[in-house]
């Protein structure tokens, strides 16, 4: 039988908070999440106070956090160097100084000489003796709590006494009773109250850490009942996606079928896994419910290929495909391989590739809009302007998605929904971030995943080296031989223009400087995200065509830039950028037969060191190229949170599972949710609202 908790205070949490308005509570309560009696539940303590004994201050050491009792003896206001209140506590068998830089009239009240007070703070030593600075102050005799304190993650305008008292009347009222029966439950695991009740409130005498990293068995039931959840919200979601219909794409693959013309005309031969993609996908558009599908690569891997291939297999079924990309030069890029591709191909079935972005000319987007409604557009591509509300398409049966992480719920939703009538349609996301196998298994274990695991042949290894910024002129002189050989060069600078809180040199001084040290021969770009579309398009249309030799860029050109002859990529200040986004930068060069190379210039600032993540994001870069491996690092240095970009997304996060250390939890969810789904529906449903609530519905996406 697990220990229990020791007894929580009286839940008796008042309506209308002391000295301020319940609105103003109630608002600060909401903007935290916590709304239903089982939200204020789940919400556990980040930490803990062990206010449950009184020590001696002989009995500490400097930097113990205690709570003694004792006598005022002296009790001041000085002003050395600065306006502060100085008050000696004796408890008996040693002194300690209470020091407050900040302070009321009522706390010199309560400090006043002779009053026996109890204190709680960290003892530090020092040249005028121990000192407790800024302590907490309680009249002495006071009834000792019989569990440890929890300390809340709050915000401004909602104190701790007043956030515990919440979430102690909501533990309190909270139905939690167990809904998944018992003997499926993982062996020896501790009731739902019992194992919350003794999170919010500790017995003093448990080990604070296994509290604090979630390995203590009351984290068990919670991480295992979350999990579930999740399990269930996602199978749930693909059930409903399976009663949906979508149309069959059926059309025979022939001699004369775009899809066999298509491969023809490459100047290359698929990779075995582009073959494959290729294979499963077709496979999907088949049948009669809609396909939801992840197309996942290593940057370079050849995605655009196997979505082109999609695309064909929809058009030669008479029906139109959608390519939505987040960015202008992305969308250009895959516009202007596609147009390669396709267009001679579609103008001989009088069809045509349109473009729609949010910058074009009035004229023009009318005139695509025209084309796509009546159906001569076979294929749309193109940004956020592809779902604006104008956009009609005459038998829309393919959704491409790219980069799907960072298009949000919404806009997934609308997309979907241009299709005619009760149809879906088919819907094909790509990501150039491999998913770590433990993702895969909770946050994509609604959708099914083609991998690209092989690149195609051309492609040369990139070389990457850490340089130092004070050997900045080394890097310099190094774009000087790539030029000489008739390469270009990328250099990517994390901000546009001069901050004051961040000491980063910006895009525009630094192309002057390079352009300075280069030459007047040499043609120094510059492009950064705050440049109109037209100019933008130019300045990567001189770069693509050799015109201009080197490129200085903000991130802009993170994602799909596609220049053969760039060998070379300065990243500066890459201790400040993310790992995917390092190794998507990187993808830029290494695209061509040349011997490429990635430079990581880095600043170590007032310190002289690099932060313990940053350096971890470094040495992943020069370590390894493999984009999975890079994801599974990525993901131990950020958490799935960030990794995924759920807070745009909207995807429920895991709040106390750990994906790298819970995995047999993981399958004992996945294994659960299809019989507990089967055969006690009713109670999946329960459960899921229980933990997600109206979050569960953003896995329906």
């Amino acid at each position: 039988m697990p220990a229990k908790s020791a007894a929580a205070p009286a839940a008796d949490a008042p309506s209308r908070a002391p000295g301020s308005g319940e609105s103003q509570v109630q608002r600060a309560l909401k903007k935290l999440g916590l709304v239903r009696d089982i939200d204020f539940a789940l919400y556990l303590p980040m930490r803990y106070e062990d206010e449950t004994r009184v020590v001696r201050l002989v009995d500490t050491r400097d930097g113990d956090t205690v709570q003694v009792e004792g006598v005022v003896t002296e009790c001041e206001v000085v002003f050395r160097p600065r306006r502060q209140l100085i008050a000696t506590l004796d408890d008996g068998s040693d002194t300690v100084q209470l020091r407050f830089f900040n302070f009321y009239p009522s706390q010199q009240k309560q400090l006043a000489p002779g009053a026996r007070v109890r204190v709680r703070g960290e003892v530090k030593g020092g040249f005028v003796g121990r000192t407790i600075m800024h302590p907490t102050v309680k009249a002495a005799g006071t009834p000792l709590p019989l569990a440890l304190t929890p300390i809340y993650s709050t915000i401004a305008g909602l104190a701790q006494p007043i956030l515990r008292r919440a979430v102690q009347a909501g533990l309190a009222r909270a139905p939690l009773h167990a809904i998944v029966p018992n003997p499926m439950m993982p062996q020896g695991a501790w009731g739902l109250r019992e194992a919350l009740s003794f999170l919010h409130y500790p017995a003093p005498d448990v080990a604070v850490a296994t509290l604090e990293d979630h390995s203590h068995p009351a984290w068990q039931r919670l991480k295992a009942e979350e999990l579930l959840a999740q399990q269930l919200s996602q199978l749930q979601a693909r059930r409903e996606r399976a009663a949906q219909r979508a149309p069959a794409l059926r059309a025979p693959v022939d001699a004369g079928s775009l899809h066999a013309q298509l491969l023809g005309v490459l100047p290359f031969q698929p990779t075995g896994a582009q073959q494959r993609a290729d294979r499963e996908i077709a496979i999907d558009l088949a049948r009669t419910q809609p396909m939801h599908r992840l197309l996942q690569g290593d940057v370079g891997s050849g995605k655009t290929l196997v979505a082109a291939l999609a695309a064909a297999r929809c058009i030669d079924a008479g029906f139109q495909c959608a390519l939505m990309a987040p960015t202008e030069i992305l969308a250009s890029q895959h516009f202007g391989k596609l147009v390669g591709w396709l267009d001679p191909l579609l103008a001989a079935r009088g069809l045509r590739v349109a473009w729609l972005t949010g910058s074009q000319k009035k004229k023009e987007r009318e005139a695509m809009e025209a084309i796509v409604e009546s159906g001569e557009a076979a294929l749309v591509v193109g940004t956020h302007a592809v779902i604006s509300e104008k956009v009609r398409f005459r038998r829309l049966a393919l959704a491409i998605v790219d980069e799907q992480h960072r298009f949000g719920v919404a806009q997934r939703l609308a997309l979907r929904g241009k299709a005619e009538g009760e149809l879906e349609p088919h819907l094909l996301m790509m990501s150039a971030t491999p998913i770590p196998r433990t993702l895969a298994m909770s946050y994509y274990a609604d959708l099914d995943v083609s991998t690209l695991d092989e690149l195609p042949p051309g492609r040369t290894p990139v070389v990457t080296k850490l340089v130092a910024e004070h050997r900045r002129d080394e890097v310099i002189e190094r774009i000087r031989g790539q030029l000489a050989q008739g390469r270009q060069v990328y250099w990517v600078c994390p901000l546009i223009e001069e901050s004051e809180a961040v000491d980063l040199r910006n895009a525009t001084a630094t192309r002057d400087e390079l352009a300075e040290h280069l030459g007047d021969a040499v043609r120094v770009g510059l492009l950064h995200s705050r440049m109109p579309t037209a100019e933008k398009q130019a300045v990567m249309a001189d770069f693509t065509a050799g015109t201009l030799h080197v490129l200085v860029s903000t991130t802009v050109i993170e994602v799909g830039v596609d220049v053969p002859n760039a060998s070379l990529m300065v990243i500066e200040h890459a201790e400040r950028f993310g790992l995917s986004q390092l190794h998507q930068l990187r993808g830029r060069v290494g695209r061509g037969a040349a011997a490429s190379a990635c430079v990581l210039l880095y600043a170590t600032g007032d310190s002289g060191r690099v932060g313990e993540a940053a350096r971890a994001r470094l040495k992943a870069m020069v370590e390894t190229g493999d984009g999975f491996e890079i994801a599974r690092r990525d993901l131990e240095i950020r958490g799935p949170g960030e990794f995924l970009g759920a807070r745009q997304s909207g995807a429920p996060l895991l709040r106390f599972a750990d994906l790298s250390t819970d995995l047999l939890l993981l399958d004992w969810a996945r294994e659960l949710a299809p019989r507990l789904l089967d055969r006690h529906p009713e109670l999946a449903r329960q459960h899921v609202d229980r933990w997600l609530g109206t979050k569960a519905e953003y896995l329906k996406a």
